[in-house]
């Protein structure tokens, strides 16, 4: 499916996106994660709330677009699913139906049904990779759920994040779950720290830590994900940044001072790449060569962008100042996480 996926990806993004909604589900199965998590993916890909309940009415939850839980009970009129057991899977959108809602409908609905023969086994997970991970909960509780995860204490572990959409070609061991950010339901895995299986796009890895700083790991490898820029970046490591990733992403609401000078040098055609290449390389030289361009061609954008920026990019603290402020920039500039949305 992964496979399929790619293939008409590149040829015509939105005709894959009812291929995306088989794929991310089938991700979800294999990851066996529990009814909350699911319910949680069919509201972000349907745009709307989503719920379930089962056969004898005894549970039911509904879960909004954000992945959080939706106040109330069942509207009366939804657009429902029965599955064999009298269960129910639901879409709350008001209006006409989009050409997606059957199908996510679908394989919301087998989802479920997978996960309600495990419920009838007592054997549905709790929500403990949520538990932690959440920097609102005391540190004795979250070590717990780690623990009750299979995680041990005294190793290294990362959290991996990846949008609903992201292509695994390989997944990694650890538990996952969806978990609701400010940028909308997440996949999020945990894996050991010398886990080396790990094949998906787009999608970011966390620093390693030990299983109470499970958080400090998901915050960094949010925005080691909004760096990502496949095909070129597709899976971005947080610590191939050094310390910048996680002082980003402690101080998400900073105001960069030079925001507009770069901006501005970046609408240059030839300012992103070259920027990133004279940051890594260390020398022009070698970053002419990197770029297959002549010295004093490379000399020269250089002083250009020290004209516009006011500083030397390439002395001292100066070199950090810019690559903070384009870390930034590619931050304000992401887009990996515009999801293809429900198609009228």
């Amino acid at each position: 499916m992964q496979e399929l996926l790619g293939r008409i990806a590149n040829l015509d993004p939105q005709a894959s996106l009812g291929l995306r909604v088989i794929a991310c589900f089938d991700e979800l199965m294999v990851g066996e994660v529990n009814s909350r998590a699911l319910a949680a993916a069919a509201a972000a890909l349907a745009g709307c709330p989503a719920g379930f309940r089962n056969g004898d009415r005894s549970r039911q939850l509904r879960i909004d677009p954000s992945g959080s839980p939706g106040a109330g009970a069942r509207p009366a009129e939804v657009s429902a699913l029965v599955l064999p057991d009298a269960s129910e899977v639901w879409l709350e959108r008001g209006g006409q139906a989009l050409p997606n809602d059957d199908l996510i409908l679908e394989r919301f609905g087998l989802a479920i049904g997978v996960r309600f023969g495990f419920e009838r086994q007592q054997l549905e997970t709790p929500r403990d990779v949520a538990l932690a991970l959440d920097t609102t909960a005391p540190t004795e509780e979250r070590v717990a759920a780690a623990v009750r995860l299979g995680l041990v204490a005294g190793h290294g572990y990362r959290v991996l994040v990846a949008p609903l959409f992201a292509v695994f070609d390989r997944r990694p061991a650890g538990p996952t779950d969806v978990v609701a950010s400010e940028y909308g339901a997440l996949q999020v895995l945990i894996v050991a720290d010398q886990a080396e299986n790990i094949a998906v796009t787009p999608a970011g890895l966390g620093p390693v830590g030990l299983i109470g700083d499970l958080p400090r790991s998901l915050r960094a490898a949010v925005v080691a994900l909004r760096l990502s820029r496949p095909p070129e970046e597709g899976l971005v490591r947080a610590e191939n940044f050094g310390g910048l990733v996680e002082l980003l992403a402690e101080s998400p609401d900073a105001v960069d001072p030079d925001a507009a000078r770069i901006d501005e040098i970046m609408e240059a055609p030839w300012a992103e790449s070259t920027v990133r290449v004279v940051l890594e390389a260390p020398t022009i030289r070698q970053a002419a060569r990197d770029l297959g361009l002549h010295h004093s061609t490379v000399q020269g954008r250089v002083e250009q962008l020290a004209r516009c920026l006011g500083y030397d990019p390439l002395t001292g603290y100066n070199r950090t100042r810019l690559g903070i402020s384009v870390l930034r920039w590619r931050l304000r500039n992401s887009h990996v996480l515009e999801l293809p949305g429900p198609v009228g």
